[in-house]
């Protein structure tokens, strides 16, 4: 009887352990680029083909690859704002229709490098806008932006690729400066803010609180996305660190050195504010 008893217990240790690691191997899945998942998706419906593109290009925006971090990024606008949610779906799936339609690269399909800028480019369109939240004529310029970048990122990268340059970011810099450049704040269908004129800004205080320099590290990820909410921003970096925590880390080091080097600069312009005016 004792031995059963034995042969019993170390049954429902070896069952523990296995289940442990049916765990974690289930999690180690959802990590890195999910090459998987493409095999898996070869047959299925256009419609969660293209879902899982554009995923991919969602989490292009933070040099990453995996569709389940992009369901997270997209869950965190929809939190953030539901408008900037919309606008940021709509952009990333009509720049990859758009080149699915054109017949670009199928590598470059599939792995979102034809999403990613028009996220961007409907993402800020959203924010310069001074209309408010649902105006639908913004889903004009929307779709066409984004629709555009597959165009000069295709352009761009056969004339870059000469001198082994990445297109990267090119077209959604230019499509957002022309986008701004022919509308303004007193457009009728599509105003924006003004831009704050040099000098406009009064000089801020020294003062830290470290509360708020460590709350301003996610929300410099966030920023990422054009958002300015912690809850958002904390589930931001965590999909960042689902698909690598190595490159969570390297994002947060990077938003902790920048809000230094701005503490930095905000305390030397203080200081010659202060000089300039004999205190």
């Amino acid at each position: 009887m004792w031995m059963e008893t034995k042969a019993e217990v170390e049954e429902a240790r070896r069952s523990r352990a296995s289940s442990r690691r049916r765990v974690l191997n289930s999690l180690l899945l959802c990590t890195g680029d999910m090459e998987h998942l493409d095999k898996y998706m070869q047959d299925k419906w256009f419609v969660l083909q293209l879902a899982v593109w554009g995923l991919r290009g969602v989490t292009r925006v933070i040099l990453a690859n995996n569709p389940l971090s992009g369901a997270l990024i997209l869950a965190a606008l929809y939190w953030a704002s539901p408008w900037q949610g919309l606008l940021g779906t709509v952009g990333v799936l009509a720049s990859t229709l758009t080149a699915v339609i054109m017949g670009q690269d199928s590598a470059k399909v599939t792995g979102g490098l034809h999403g990613f800028n028009g996220m961007l480019v409907s993402l800020l369109m959203g924010v310069f806008s001074s209309a408010g939240d649902w105006y639908w004529w913004l889903l004009f310029p929307v779709l066409l932006g984004s629709a555009t970048c597959v165009f000069l990122f295709s352009g761009l990268s056969s004339l870059l690729d000469r001198w082994d340059l990445p297109a990267a970011v090119f077209p959604f810099n230019i499509i957002i400066v022309l986008y701004l450049l022919c509308t303004g704040p007193n457009n009728p269908y599509f105003p924006h803010h003004p831009a704050t004129p040099p000098g406009a800004l009064e000089p801020n205080g020294t003062e830290i609180v470290v509360l708020q320099v460590i709350r301003g590290i996610p929300l410099g990820v966030g920023q990422i996305f054009a958002c300015g909410a912690l809850g958002p921003s904390l589930l931001i970096l965590a999909a960042v660190l689902l698909y690598s925590p190595l490159l969570a880390v390297h994002a947060v080091l990077g938003s902790a050195v920048g809000m230094s080097a701005r503490f930095i600069h905000g305390s030397a312009s203080w200081v010659s504010v202060l000089g300039s005016v004999g205190v």
